[in-house]
C-alpha cells in the first residue's frame, strides 16, 4: 500500500485544522481516524449518526464528508469556545444539528434517541454512560471510540481506565467488538 497517496479531504478540513491550531485545542482527532470515520459513515445511507465530543469540528468535518444527503448528525460538545470553530465552518449544514450541552446532561434527556453510528470522543458515552450510549445503537449500529492505546496527553491512572474499558466492552452481552492497534487505538463495536 502507498502511504504517500493523500485521499481528499473534506471541503473546510485545512481551516478547521488551522483554527484548532490557533486555538490551542489538543484533543482532536488524528487525520487516521477521521479517515475511518468517513468511510464508515458512508456505510449508513440514510442514517442517524451521534458524536459525542465535537471539539473544533475536525472529526465532524470528516463524518459529513461520508454521509448522503438523506442523513442525520448531532454533534454534542460542552465547551463553547471550541465548537465556535465548528459553527463557524459547518453549521450551514443541513444535515448537522451542533448542540452545546453537558454530555451526560445530553444523553439522560435523549435516552430514547436511536441511532446507526455513534462515534463517542469524550468522558460521557465511553467512560461515563457507556451503557446508556450503547443502548441508544439501533441494531446494526456501530459505535466508535478512539485514543484507546497509549497517548502523551493521559493524565496518571487513565491506562488503568482505558484497559477497564476494553474488558467492559468484550464482555458485553450486546455488541461484537473489534479491537485495532492502529491510529490512536480505535475500537468498533456493533449492536447484534
Amino acid at each position: 500500500m502507498n502511504e504517500s497517496v493523500q485521499q481528499s479531504q473534506p471541503q473546510y478540513y485545512h481551516q478547521i485544522d488551522q483554527a484548532t491550531r490557533e486555538s490551542g485545542f489538543t484533543m482532536a482527532s488524528d487525520i487516521q481516524t477521521c479517515s475511518l470515520l468517513r468511510t464508515l459513515a458512508s456505510a449508513k445511507p440514510g442514517g442517524s449518526f451521534l458524536e459525542l465530543g465535537t471539539g473544533t469540528g475536525l472529526s465532524t468535518s470528516w463524518i459529513l464528508d461520508g454521509m448522503d444527503q438523506e442523513s442525520h448528525l448531532v454533534s454534542v460538545d460542552n465547551d463553547e469556545g471550541v465548537l465556535q470553530v465548528a459553527t463557524t465552518y459547518l453549521g450551514a449544514d443541513p444535515r448537522l444539528e451542533l448542540v452545546c450541552a453537558d454530555g451526560g446532561e445530553w444523553l439522560a434527556a435523549n435516552g430514547e434517541s436511536k441511532y446507526d453510528y455513534i462515534f463517542a470522543d469524550t468522558w460521557h458515552g465511553k467512560y461515563l454512560m457507556l451503557d446508556e450510549a450503547l443502548s441508544m445503537l439501533k441494531k446494526g449500529g456501530m459505535y466508535i471510540i478512539d485514543d484507546m492505546l497509549p497517548q502523551p496527553n493521559w493524565p496518571e491512572g487513565h491506562q488503568e481506565k482505558a484497559h477497564r474499558l476494553v474488558a467492559t466492552l468484550d464482555a458485553h452481552p450486546d455488541v461484537w467488538v473489534t479491537k485495532q492497534h492502529w491510529a490512536t487505538g480505535i475500537i468498533i463495536a456493533v449492536k447484534k
